[in-house]
């Protein structure tokens, strides 16, 4: 596993960007992309259909872009079968493991604007009401859903290592780190580092 400051071993065509939820994994993904010239798939625009319910296309829809040369996307929807189509043919991941005090904020941020605003995302969704996020439900409540998964991904990826050797793992801790190893990755190439304007629900 390497942090912010190893060099990587050999340019990535195909990327999978873990953390939590609220972390900014899909803002990330984007500007990987256009660091790296790769097709950003938002997966979840894959699994949401209309109403929020599920696309029944979506695992082959995954192992359609999961294919192509070149990609990046969100580590999502592990337990719905992304695993055995994603990472094989992924060669870099990029985990953000953020303090909780920062990952909170985020999503508590992002929630409440997209909730107020009726922001538009995939399908024709926009972000629930506020209400729902007194609920008790992790289904229904993204924070409940936070909260749960928070650990999620510091359990699971030393098995990941051990399942998909050939993965180089980038362990970024804060946002300062992964500005500064986007930095580095940018390097003499031009190509700007800003992040874009946030637009999607992650999960």
């Amino acid at each position: 596993m390497l942090s912010a400051d190893d060099p990587l071993p050999r340019s990535p065509r195909r990327v999978l960007v873990a953390g939590v939820t609220g972390s900014g994994k899909t803002t990330l993904s984007r500007r990987i992309a256009a660091l790296w010239n790769l097709r950003h798939t938002e997966i979840d625009g894959l699994f949401h259909g209309e109403n929020w319910t599920p696309r029944p296309t979506f695992l082959d829809d995954v192992r359609a872009f999961a294919a192509e040369e070149r990609w990046v996307t969100e580590w999502q929807y592990t337990s719905k079968g992304t695993d055995a189509i994603l990472a094989p043919r992924a060669d870099l991941v990029l985990w953000l493991d953020y303090p909780f005090r920062v990952v909170r904020a985020r999503l508590l941020r992002r929630t409440l604007s997209r909730s107020i605003l009726r922001t538009k995302m995939w399908n024709g969704n926009v972000e629930k009401p506020i209400w729902r996020m007194f609920s008790g439900d992790p289904e229904e409540n993204i924070i409940a859903w936070q909260t749960l998964t928070l650990h999620k991904w510091t359990e699971r990826m030393p098995e990941a290592e051990v399942a998909f050797p050939h993965l180089t793992v980038v362990r970024l801790r804060h946002p300062r780190e992964t500005e500064r190893w986007l930095r580095a990755q940018a390097g003499a190439s031009g190509v700007s580092t800003a992040p874009p304007k946030r637009r999607s629900r992650e999960r």
